[in-house]
Parts: structure tokens; sequence; C-alpha cells
């Protein structure tokens, strides 16, 4: 009991006590705060023995939503282990809200199946789940949304995480915690600093508990509520596998190499300027080509945005690159530069490319390189279902940084598996045609009719440009009018423009 406060209230008359707003007055801080009164304690009280505690106590109900971060890509090991549990737990009708899924997650079918998976927000899906619930596995369309969007949906209050389970390689008995520490660094923790700010819990998925304070810290301790240890949240081995591999296959750099070349010729490519490689092969091989390009010219980059590489690093830590802000590290190079180097720094996904945020990064790109499954005759892009109609990639930053950025480029093969890259209209629109400045395939470039400035450019410097036309035309004359998709009526996915818009629909895969 603390009697010296009690003692100079007791004589206040009730004039005086109204004045205080109906404010209770503290006759026992240590009975108000016993985690501050008990040293026992202080330091430790967000630390759980188990996954199942954490559960528990976080609060979470039937029919809450649960969020995930997906810097691991297909070396995740937290989503599993988290849904396994709650299903062992009896949990049900939960909204899944990854900030991506990928073909490691199979196995959410069998918990979507029984009911402990109701709904699903993702960036996009690989893999068994991606085949199953195109075919028509979930009683509700998923959202589809890029990472910009994400971050507008849950700015705009259309999702509203209850908890958060965060896989970090290390952190404080406190909660301060980074990415690039620890047995299984991943780098940036860019789309987990999201979560962390907006959901009503965060549950930390540690391998490892270190001294305070854990600096830097990526996620802070004001933000994490509960700690609980495990033996692996992911393996870092995999995260450059799939959409971040690195690539030697002849076509894919020929394409990198023309990328290169728009860049170099683009009316952007001088000294200051901003670029984004984004995820697939040539978008991430064309940093290969543009150093010959910088030196030849004496231009240095301001700044590289995004999921960022070894060849980012390797350009950044020549000075050809001044600064890297990275929202997702796509390999261990790109993880260890983070820590190492004071102008290569963490950002999270709404600094990204939030449309609803005070500052988006992508607002600041002159060029991106994105890839494509397809591209049809008005430019529109498709990142997200393959050629049989079935999900398979994600949108991403594609729609962001598209918007954003001065000029899009988008590569990709003519011909992919004996089917057309260009097409009469997309199966799926993720990125509008309006976005798009520059189509560069092996078969030559093609830009949209909007950008004569940058068409003369590159006619100018003897690149193959052509029409988007005469590329369709050459793909169909070579594999024929593939015959149309079979779909049923019945929507299995939204697709979430950047501004959280429906801009089109996944439609369930007819059966064979």
């Amino acid at each position: 009991m603390n009697t010296a406060a009690t003692s100079r209230l007791d004589g206040l008359s009730a004039a005086d006590r109204d004045s205080l707003g109906g404010h209770a007055i503290f006759t026992d801080w240590a009975a108000a705060t016993p985690h501050l009164r008990d040293p026992g304690t202080k330091r430790s009280r967000k630390l759980v023995d188990t996954l199942e505690e954490a559960i528990t106590r976080s609060g979470l109900e039937n029919g809450g939503t649960i969020s995930f971060h997906h810097h691991f890509r297909e070396g995740d090991a937290c989503v599993l282990r988290v849904v396994d549990t709650l299903a062992r737990m009896g949990f049900r009708d939960l909204t899944l809200a990854g900030s991506s899924l990928n073909a490691c997650h199979a196995g959410l079918v069998e918990h979507i199946r029984n009911g402990v998976i109701r709904h699903i927000y993702t960036s996009g899906m690989r893999g068994e789940l991606a085949r199953e619930i195109s075919r028509g596995l979930m009683d509700e369309p998923i959202d589809i949304h890029s990472h910009g969007g994400r971050v507008a949906l849950v700015q705009s209050g259309e999702l509203h995480v209850d908890v958060a389970f965060l896989g970090v390689p290390a952190c404080d008995a406190m909660g301060n915690a980074n990415g690039v520490a620890g047995r299984g660094r991943c780098g940036s923790l860019g789309y987990a600093k999201v979560d962390a700010t907006y959901a009503d819990v965060v549950v930390l998925l540690t391998e490892e508990i270190v001294a305070y304070p854990h600096v830097p810290a990526s996620i802070t301790q004001d933000q994490v509520d509960l700690i609980v240890g495990v033996d692996t949240i992911g393996n870092p081995s995999k995260i450059s596998v799939g959409a971040a591999r690195i690539t030697n296959n002849p076509r894919e750099l020929l394409i990198a190499r023309h990328a290169a070349d728009v860049i170099e010729h683009s009316g952007y490519f001088r000294d200051g300027f901003s670029m984004q490689t984004g995820s697939g092969a040539s978008a991430t091989a064309a940093t290969r080509f543009l150093e010959p390009r910088l030196r030849r010219h004496g231009v240095t980059a301001g700044f590289a945005l995004g999921g960022i590489t070894a060849g980012i690093v390797d350009l950044h830590t020549k000075g050809l690159v001044e600064k890297v802000l990275d929202v997702q590290s796509f390999d261990a190079v790109a993880g260890r530069s983070l820590a190492e180097n004071p102008r290569h720094r963490e950002i999270s996904a709404d600094e990204y490319a939030s449309p609803l945020g005070k500052g988006a990064a992508v607002d600041e790109l002159d060029v991106v390189i994105l890839s494509a499954l397809e591209i049809d005759l008005d430019f529109n892009v498709n990142v997200v279902t393959g050629s049989d109609g079935i999900m398979m990639g994600a949108s991403g930053g594609h729609c962001d940084t598209a918007a954003g950025a001065n000029l899009s480029i988008i590569v990709g093969p003519l011909i992919r598996g004996r089917i057309p890259t260009v097409v009469d209209r997309v199966t799926t629109l993720v990125t509008p045609g309006e976005n798009v400045g520059v189509l560069v395939t092996d078969h030559g470039i093609a830009v949209h009719p909007s950008r004569p400035d940058v068409r003369s450019r590159l006619e100018a410097a003897g690149l193959p440009v052509t029409t988007i036309e005469n590329l369709y035309d050459r793909a169909t004359g070579i594999t024929g009018v593939p015959a149309p998709i079979e779909f049923e009526e019945r929507i299995v996915g939204r697709i979430r423009y950047r501004d959280t818009s429906v801009i089109d629909v996944v439609r369930q895969v007819a059966a064979s």
C-alpha cells in the first residue's frame, strides 16, 4: 500500500474529486503493476514455454485472423508449425493472412478441408495448395493482393489481424528482433514490420534469446506481446529458389541483356537514377549487364529498391549504386550486406509500396524490371495464373512498382513451354497495361503506344524494336492459338489492386 500517495489525497473535497473526471486514485502500485515489482518476472514476463501457451495467452478465438511473413520463402517453417498447433487445439474458421504463400505450405490443404482455415489473404501461392484452391477447395474466394495492397487492406481496416506469428532468428527477452543476426538469418523483415505495427497481439517465434538490448531492432519491444522459443523458424538456403533463383539459361540471359539495353537507352539512365529488379530469372539477372553500362557512361544509381539480390549488393559495394532500400532479402549475400553496410537500409512494406501510407518508395522509381506469365495486346500483365488456369505465382510488388515507376519494363520469353507468353487477352489481370512501358522478349522489344519517346530512343540505339502485334503473330505462328481454358462459373479468387479494389477474378478450373 502506498500510504504516502494515499494520504496526500485524503483531504480532497467532493468537488475536488469530481474534478478528477472519474479517474481512479491509485492506492496500491504494486498490485497495479505486479510484473514491474517482482524482479523475477519483469524481465521474462513475455517468455512462454510452448506455442500452445502463447496461443492461449494471445486470446485468439475461433473465426479470428492470424498473420505470417514470407521472408523465408520456400524455406518457411512457421506457418505450418502454428496452424498444425491451432488444429490440435481445436481452432476453426480462421482467416490466414500471410504476406505470401509458397509450395512449402501444401500442408494447409488438410487444414482447409478440416475447417481450421476458412479464408486466405495472400500475395500469391504455388504448388499443391494453389492447385487445390484453383480446383475449388475453399468455400470462400481467396483475396490475392499486392505487397502495397496488403498494407492498404490493413490500413483501411478490412484486414484486421488478431494475432501475428512472426518468425525471427534471434530476439531479446523484451522482443527486440531483427533478421540479420542468429543462425537462421533471413535479412530484411520488411513485411513482418507491418504485422508488428498493426496486429492486436504479436507473438515472436525465435531460435535464440540473446542479451538485452538486441540491436538493431527491426521489430521493437513495444510491439511484442509474447515470445516462444522453437528449434527452427526456417531454412535460409531456400530463400533464393523458385522465383528468386539465379539463372545461367542462355535465353533468360539474352532477355536480361536486352532489358539492360532498354534501361541504358530509356532516357532515365543518368547519374542518380533509381531502379528495381523484381523476382524472376531474367529480371534478377539484368543486374549482371548493368555494371559495364554504368562504368561506360560514368553513371551511379542513386538507389536500388525492393527484393534485394547479390547482384544489387555487388553494384552497391562497387560504388555503382549509392543506397539500397531492402524490403526483402532474396539471398544470403543481401542479408549479410544489410547487416554490414550502413547505406543498405531495411524498409517496411508500408514504406515500400502502400498507396494509403504517408510515402511509398515505389513512387520514387525511375525504372523497374518485372516478369510476366502472360502479357496481352493491350500490355495487361498476368503473374498469377498459368496457361492451364491454375494459380502458380504471386502479385508481389508488380502492380505497385509498375504504377510508381517512370518506366516499367516487362521481361519474358515469347514462348514458354510451347505456350505463347504474348496473348490476345490475359487470363488474369494483375497489372493494367496503362502502367506498362516496354516488353522485352527473346524475339524483340515492344513499346507501349503511349511511350513514343522511349520507342524512338530504343530505335535510335539499334535495338530490335517491333510491335506487340508482331510478337503475338510470331508466337501464335509457331505454336498456334491455344485452346481457351475451361472454367466453371464459381469464383475461387479475387485479384485486389494496390488501392484494395477488385480488378479481376479467378474462376475454378473445370474438371478434366
